[in-house]
């Protein structure tokens, strides 16, 4: 791989062309030629982006809550913040109070929800006409192997929703079946892409470590997801956890627990193409929720879940991130490993890179959908958007010594969103960009709402850990 592929792409507002060869896991690649990004009209953001350190704070326009206390659902104007206290109740009751108290808060919930599955399971099976009965064994199998805590709670809450409905019917409400197909999208269906940076002490004005995640996920074709944006307590005393997702689901996407380790999911896939495998595998969304109540640490969890990582449906990148330290778990399933293309690997900002890959920046860690360590496998050489992603963050870390806070919000505003005519880090796949500013332990967040992300997000103080 010429180094050139990533150290030449050097300002969003030049004309380059790149004709490179890549290697691929230590053998030489095909040649890849790139037209590299050209300014043409408004690409990058004119208007000028002013920032502080605070975020807003939204106000509470309704609440609700189950008659037994176990579940709270705030409503905000931007996103429902939900309580769920695992501290009075079994997971089972947990499971059930969420259901009931969603229903109240939300009764449209799954007119909006139900479509936007459906959308998933048929991208999953390229829309062709679908046997039911292998979805839900693929499902059932998957939701049987989960944590049994988890488990409990995540049919409680199905039976509960679902009011006895079951099977796969797209008629507008959400049965057994579909209530448990939407809990493990990412390790059944799949999501999209995302990217994060963390940023150590002494890359940081406060001197503490800032860590950012942008998920970029199915929006729908309603845009149904930006209704229905998330903030989660699972209350646990010493093992609790916020997470940021979406309404109705009980799996990790982006969180972070009462140590302050932070956990985002970044999709990676195989190059490989090999068959998908769910029957004696684990779903890595609550693995992740497990590590989070089990460890203390950012090193803890990362080597856990690595260590778990062959038993995974896909392979996947994880942010782990705590005050101290910031990690890559470069996660492999047994298949892909199999056949010598792939390892897992627990990244640290001191890992050597496969061969081409530049980052200028010591002491900060860049994450997009590609292994990244020497050896693995190569998601770059055929992937501009890897490509142009990991060089744009470079680039703009680059550019300052040290970040506050309202600078890395600033990261996120460099590009206008929706256009597609070159590969944007923040762009019209952007769902949500979390911030844990470990100065100060608070969790600041940007919500896409309607069509697609704001060219300047708005961000919003959502709470801390």
């Amino acid at each position: 791989m010429n180094k050139s592929v990533f150290g030449r792409i050097t300002s969003l507002i030049m004309s380059i062309g790149v004709s490179v060869g890549l290697c691929a896991c230590g053998g030489q690649g095909p040649v890849v030629t790139s037209a590299g990004m050209q300014k043409v009209g408004s690409y990058n953001v004119e208007e000028e982006v002013r920032y502080t350190d605070e975020s807003e704070k939204e106000e509470v326009q309704q609440r609700f809550a189950s008659a037994d206390g176990l579940c709270e659902i705030c409503v905000y104007p931007t996103y429902y913040d939900v309580t769920l206290d695992y501290e009075k109740g079994e997971p089972e009751a947990v499971g059930a109070a969420y259901a009931q108290t969603l229903r109240q808060a939300v009764p449209e919930f799954e007119a909006k929800f139900e479509p936007y599955l459906y959308e998933n399971i048929r991208r999953q099976f390229h829309g062709r006409v679908l046997n039911y009965d292998a979805v839900e064994k693929r499902i059932t199998t998957l939701i049987d192997g989960i944590p049994e805590e988890y488990e409990r709670e995540v049919k409680s809450f199905a039976r509960t929703f679902s009011e006895g409905r079951e099977g796969y019917v797209q008629d507008g409400k959400l049965s057994y079946e579909e209530v448990l197909t939407s809990q493990i999208i990412p390790d059944a269906l799949r999501p999209t892409a995302c990217s994060a940076l963390s940023l150590g002490g002494s890359r940081t004005a406060s001197g503490e470590r800032l860590s950012l995640r942008n998920l970029e996920w199915s929006i729908g074709s309603e845009k149904q997801i930006t209704d229905i944006h998330a903030v989660v307590h699972m209350k646990k005393g010493e093992r609790s956890i916020t997470g940021i997702g979406m309404l109705g689901l009980l799996d990790i996407i982006t969180a972070v627990n009462d140590d302050g380790v932070m956990i985002g999911i970044l999709d990676v896939g195989s190059i490989t193409g090999e068959p998908f495998v769910y029957e004696n595998k684990k779903c890595y969304t609550f693995e992740i929720r497990y590590a989070l109540e089990q460890f203390a640490t950012a090193r803890e969890v990362g080597e856990y879940l690595v260590a778990e990582s062959g038993d995974f449906t896909w392979c996947h990148n994880l942010l782990c991130t705590d005050a101290k330290d910031a990690f890559c778990c470069e996660n492999a399933t047994a298949e892909v490993v199999a056949t010598g293309k792939a390892h897992s690997v627990l990244r640290t900002v001191d890992s050597e890179l496969m061969e081409g890959l530049t980052w200028d920046t010591p002491d900060s860690l860049c994450i997009v959908n590609s292994f990244t360590t020497k050896g693995n496998q190569d998601g770059f050489t055929t992937w501009q958007t890897n490509q142009n992603r990991f060089a744009k963050y470079n680039m703009w870390v680059s550019e300052k010594e040290r970040f506050s806070l309202a600078d890395l919000k600033g990261i996120m505003a460099h590009e206008v969103v929706n256009q597609h005519e070159v590969y944007n880090v923040h762009n019209s796949g952007t769902i949500h960009t979390v911030i844990v500013d470990y100065a100060t332990g608070k969790i600041h967040v940007a919500f896409t709402k309607g069509e697609c992300a704001d060219d300047i997000p708005r961000y919003l103080e959502v709470g801390s850990y």
